[in-house]
């Protein structure tokens, strides 16, 4: 964890705590994988902690704040957004922590964090495996 303890989770069910922590998906009888697991499921999902790890897919930066219902800090921040591709898993949609938009760069290998969303919740979040 980075800067979280104590924080209680941004929603229940996103992450086991590890180590190291992992996203908590479902897989369909398909093999499918989804993130995060629907509140009411159409079909039964069997529970999967996926990969800690995963490569940058695309990226970009939230210079404004996001419609309601957002409830993040306040005053607002830009922050890093992007898809990690966990393999042979999902690509997931995460914050990008630990460097700048400069140095990002396609298929970098990136790992789970958890990190402080306010002063209240954690959430999860991504970071390059390399200091960046």
């Amino acid at each position: 964890m980075d800067d979280a303890q104590g924080l209680s989770p941004i929603a229940a069910g996103l992450w086991a705590e590890g180590p190291p922590p992992r996203l908590i998906g479902g897989r369909k009888a398909n093999g499918e994988i989804v993130f995060p697991l629907p509140d009411e499921p159409l079909q039964p999902l069997e529970r999967v902690e996926l990969s800690p790890t995963g490569t940058l897919w695309s990226w970009t930066s939230q210079e404004f704040q996001p419609k309601p219902p957002f409830s993040g800090p306040e005053p607002f921040e830009p922050f890093l957004l992007g898809y990690i591709e966990l393999a042979n898993e999902v690509i997931v949609e995460s914050r990008i922590v630990g460097t700048s938009i400069d140095r990002l760069k396609l298929g970098m290998p990136m790992r789970l964090v958890i990190v402080a969303f306010d002063d209240h919740r954690s959430t999860y979040a991504f970071r390059p495996e390399q200091p960046a």
